[in-house]
């Protein structure tokens, strides 16, 4: 079986367990910790708790830390920047909540006849460093380099 949700943190994954035991005890129903991590793996798709411990503590984790250094492509543009925030969303790494602070302002207007320089940015990003959002010709409007991230 091929697992294509992306996974929550451990940490995550064990508070859901510890709310699904919670909630079963509110109802009467009583069933152990161990029971409730079962359960949970099962919701994933995962045969037990050490099958989705170890699928999620085994992904590479995202190289981004605030006060780190990235690069990208902002509305086409290539940049250098310092992270000054970085937040999950949702309790969930699928999607952060990213600012950086550009080295160099870059141009976000096309116009020959004017321009707007911009050198603080904030986005919602996936894992794979790119947002949801997407320009008219189909590109992320923010494509963080994760290979080269310090």
């Amino acid at each position: 079986m091929t697992h294509s949700t992306p996974l929550p943190s451990l940490a995550d994954l064990k508070a859901k367990a510890r709310r699904l035991r919670n909630a079963l005890a509110e109802d009467g129903d009583f069933i152990k910790h161990g029971e409730s991590l079962e359960l949970v793996a099962r919701q994933y798709g995962y045969r037990d708790w050490n099958t989705l411990h170890a699928a999620a503590g085994n992904r590479p984790p995202l190289p981004l830390a605030v006060g780190g250094t990235i690069g990208g492509r902002y509305l086409g543009q290539a940049f250098k920047a310092r992270i000054v925030a970085l937040q999950p969303l949702g309790g969930d790494e699928a999607y952060m909540r990213i600012s950086l602070d550009l080295d160099e302002a870059v141009d976000v207007v096309t116009f020959e006849s004017f321009s707007a320089f911009r050198r603080r940015i904030q986005a919602t990003i996936k894992r794979n460093g790119e947002t949801v959002t997407r320009t008219s010709n189909g590109e992320p409007h923010l494509r963080l380099d994760l290979e080269g991230a310090a």
